[in-house]
């Protein structure tokens, strides 16, 4: 255990120390701000069912955690100076660490496996940056639908009417540490994109957490729901979490020579490419993430890559040296980011190891190519290929892999023992 005294920003009565979950929600607690050294020295404690409960928070008997052996406790531990919350005054939020009442790493922590990845890139000198794009609607809480109407995708006019509600939303989560680049409304009314600036994978995955509660909170003091649920209107765009990733050594982007995409960057693309398909669970574990992988969707239905080709799964974008990277394109928005960059980055790395070399390139419209190798388009198959994949559970580490998995069978499971309300209008009154 490693202490440290964090010092409260003046005036703060109350510090929330919260931690990314088995979905990469932010939970965690509000404490008074007397009690903030011990919390500094000794940790919080919160049941470790926080790693293994779904979305909803049911609990669930995992291999870890469960009636078994009671639930019991884990700690966590502040990593940073808590920061003040623009628009709670005398309220501050500070990001967590997880560890075992052994003071050990968890392995339900979905941090751990992104941390392996980062610690083996980090032995030979490399930093991997990963800057991250996410979409979400804004909807009326009391209609469930946008408030606008019609798509105006980059329209500054639409822009301007949702001012009120992102220009607070940039300039706040920026002082919170969450660097915003841009904003802009996308592809659907009332759906908005967000860029955070990159940085090392690590703080890449910590600020998207962060992001994803902090922009309900804010969406709520302006009367709207924020959502980042994948497919929420079946006629309409998805919500995308598209990561571009580079790796750097010593101040260079080594991907990149001459503003091109190098020999390392192309192994790396080969690696992602070879492992896309049973690391599919990683970015989409729901039955309603896959209803984003539709053709002409902009949402990819293959593993295929492509320069500057916004129909691919890995988009190779250059320029300048540093701006050279691969953009992944497949995930949801509401996956847990954790997981995802490390498989992302475990693939990677290995196909730098192995000098993996992608397949041809895709030079038109991916949707039509029948040659990229093929993805998971519905969650059984993600499920069976995950499941069949012993590499997949080594990224993972075998607790995580298999609570993972239990979860997306639940969720299958659910979903087949409904009866739809198409089913019931269709078929109630015909037959």
């Amino acid at each position: 255990m490693t202490e440290a005294n964090f010092s409260l920003p003046e005036g703060t009565h109350t510090v929330i120390l919260g931690v990314g979950d088995l979905n990469g929600l932010m939970r965690g607690k509000r404490i008074p701000a007397d009690q903030w050294p011990r919390i500094c020295g000794s940790g919080n404690a919160l049941a470790m069912s926080l790693f293994t409960m779904d979305m909803t928070c049911d609990v669930w008997e995992t291999p870890v955690v469960g009636f078994a052996n009671g639930f019991p406790d884990c700690h966590i531990f502040p990593m940073h100076p808590p920061v003040a919350v623009p628009w709670e005054p005398g309220v501050a939020m500070c990001f967590a660490r997880a560890e075992g009442m052994d003071h050990g790493p968890l392995t339900v922590d979905p941090r751990q496996a992104l941390l392996r990845q980062v610690e083996r890139a980090a032995a030979i000198g490399i930093d991997l940056l990963v800057g991250t794009e996410l979409e979400f609607y804004l909807l009326d809480p009391d209609t469930g639908r946008p408030r606008d109407e019609g798509n105006d995708c980059y329209g500054l006019a639409r822009a301007a009417e949702l001012e009120p509600v992102l220009g607070p939303m940039r300039r706040e989560l920026a002082e919170m540490g969450i660097p915003i680049e841009q904003s802009n409304p996308e592809y659907a009314a009332g759906q908005v994109e967000v860029n955070i600036r990159y940085d090392s994978a690590m703080i890449a995955a910590d600020r998207v957490v962060m992001f994803r509660s902090l922009v309900k909170q804010l969406a709520a003091r302006h009367g709207l729901n924020a959502t980042f649920m994948a497919k929420p209107f079946i006629d309409e765009s998805g919500n995308g979490f598209h990561l571009h990733y580079s790796l750097w050594s010593e101040g260079k982007n080594i991907f990149a020579d001459a503003g091109k995409l190098n020999d390392r960057g192309r192994h790396f693309l080969g690696g992602m490419q070879q492992r896309m398909a049973e690391a599919s669970i990683c970015g989409a574990a729901t039955v309603n993430a896959y209803r984003r992988r539709q053709p002409l969707s902009f949402c990819p239905v293959n593993a295929s890559w492509g320069l500057d080709n916004r129909t691919v799964a890995l988009r190779v974008i250059e320029g300048s040296d540093s701006a050279v990277r691969i953009e992944k394109r497949d995930a949801g928005a509401d996956c847990n980011p954790y997981l995802l960059m490390a498989a992302d980055i475990a693939a990677g790395l290995d196909g730098i190891e192995g000098k993996t070399e992608p397949t041809t390139i895709t030079t038109g419209n991916a949707y039509e190519d029948d040659s990229a190798p093929p993805i998971p388009l519905d969650l059984a198959d993600a499920i069976s290929l995950a499941r069949n994949s012993g590499w997949l559970r080594d990224v993972l580490g075998a607790d995580q892999h298999e609570i993972w998995l239990q979860q997306a069978e639940r969720e299958l499971a659910f979903f087949n023992q409904q009866v739809t309300p198409f089913e019931t209008a269709r078929y109630l009154g015909t037959f």
